[in-house]
């Protein structure tokens, strides 16, 4: 059992000072006492809160991050952006995975997220071919989690097709390609691997309804543990729904919905471009919508509309998707701006009960993504998993305000990463700034990224 006691710590209630949280040996919350006199706890010093879920990651990702900015075309678009992922997702061996999935994991912690949805279909290896142990690359995606001190939620991600119509994959996809059954065999092996290790689970997860069918998703939903969440991305960009009405004569979701159940197991990521009556019927259903507002807003790809979604009881979450940048207070902002842009209104997604944009922002994502990666986590409660963070009260932008103004100075104002120290299960993974592995993964993120960007 550990106890500490914070001098102020944001519980379901709000705020409260002098938090006594007591941490099982399994790393979770067994009490939380709030006005508590502190006997025999470890006394912190910054104002504690939940980590964040991150909803969606493509971990290998990151190792691009940057080098997709130069123009290539007049019409550069996410379309152009994809050829140069591809040409990226081709060259990366599981060892190089495994240096950018931990280093790229790490980041998170310090930046506040303290798990992950891992949106994973770089099945094969460089030719298409199963690996001899057929899951290396899911291997090193779950041991980079472990290793780093993240919570993982692992999305092994069916990918049959390059377009709607069942159009057959280009060669450039020959690492994602599977059959349905291949998929289901993968699961099963997954299963006894991620059942070895603390604080990971499996979800269900389709690419997209250019990728695969609902026939499919059907089919393995029904297979599936009805405890797993799902995971899709969803009508990304108006060429993608342009298309579904060409070839099925309706949108995608419209398309999902007529032979598929949705409801608060599913995930729909991205999600920009549906109409009124589905931004209605994806709010009646539960299900999440992931926003991931800084790849959203790299890729072009438009903005959700946020607080239509929220005023009829739906969902959000946030991930850092493409991962150009991993910091919870930078996902929050571009998602309050972009919403501020479009509507041309401050605070835009305050509310009546959370006056504070930054308290409803981190209220609405915590929930929306601790039920998209079906985790005990985004609340510091009893039961719990112990993961949270710690904010500097020694930095001026937050030492010099008020709790009413707290969070808001911290997704808004912060000039420096104002996360001093970062918990996850009850084990202390980020300590003065920096994860407790920074120095050494730093030397081997750098020889990883110099032998692909060469």
């Amino acid at each position: 059992m550990e106890r500490y006691l914070a001098p102020l710590a944001y519980l379901p209630t709000g705020w409260q000072q002098n938090v006594r949280i007591e941490i099982d040996d399994n790393g979770f919350i067994s009490q939380i006492t709030p006005n508590d006199a502190g006997e025999q706890c470890q006394k912190l010093t910054g104002a504690i809160l939940p980590g964040m879920p991150n909803l969606h990651s493509h971990a290998f990702q990151r190792a691009m991050a940057g080098l997709g900015e130069q123009r290539l075309n007049p019409h550069d678009s996410f379309w152009s952006w994809r050829e140069q992922m591809y040409q990226v997702a081709l060259q990366i061996s599981p060892q190089q995975l495994y240096v950018i999935a931990k280093s790229l994991y790490m980041e998170m912690l310090e930046g506040g997220f303290t798990s992950v949805a891992e949106f994973h279909y770089l099945h094969h290896d460089a030719n298409g071919k199963p690996y001899a142990g057929n899951d290396e690359m899911a291997d090193a995606i779950s041991r980079a989690a472990a290793d780093a001190g993240i919570g993982l939620t692992l999305l092994p991600t069916l990918y049959s097709y390059s377009d709607f119509a069942m159009a057959p994959a280009s060669t450039t996809q020959r690492r994602f390609i599977q059959t349905t059954e291949q998929y289901l065999a993968q699961l099963e092996r997954l299963k006894k691997l991620i059942s070895t290790r603390a604080n990971q689970r499996l979800g269900g997860c389709f690419h997209s309804l250019r990728a695969c069918t609902p026939e499919q998703i059907n089919e393995v939903v029904a297979t599936l543990p009805s405890d797993w969440p799902l995971h899709l991305h969803l009508s990304e960009q108006v060429k993608e729904v342009n298309r579904c009405l060409e070839v099925h004569q309706c949108t995608p979701l419209d398309w999902l919905s007529r032979s598929v159940e949705i409801n608060s197991r599913w995930c729909m990521i991205h999600a920009t471009h549906i109409t009124d009556s589905e931004l209605e019927l994806l709010a009646k259903s539960k299900a999440v919508a992931g926003l991931c507002p800084l790849t959203e807003a790299s890729l072009g790809d438009g903005l959700y509309e946020v607080d239509s979604f929220l005023s009829q009881g739906g969902r959000i979450g946030i991930g850092s998707d493409s991962h150009i940048s991993v910091d919870v207070a930078e996902e929050l902002r571009m998602l309050e701006y972009g919403q501020r842009l479009k509507h041309q209104q401050r605070n835009f997604l305050a509310s009546e009960q959370y006056p504070s944009t930054a308290e409803r922002l981190l209220v609405e994502s915590y929930q929306g993504g601790a039920q998209a990666l079906a985790q005990p986590i985004g609340q510091l409660a009893k039961g719990q998993r112990a993961d949270f963070i710690e904010l500097d009260m020694n930095d001026p932008y937050l030492a010099s305000v008020s709790t009413e103004h707290l969070l808001d100075s911290w997704v808004f104002a912060h000039y420096k990463n104002a996360i001093q120290s970062v918990m996850v299960a009850g084990k202390w993974q980020v300590k003065e700034h920096h994860h407790q592995q920074h120095q050494p993964m730093q030397a081997a993120l750098l020889e990883t990224l110099k032998e692909l960007r060469s």
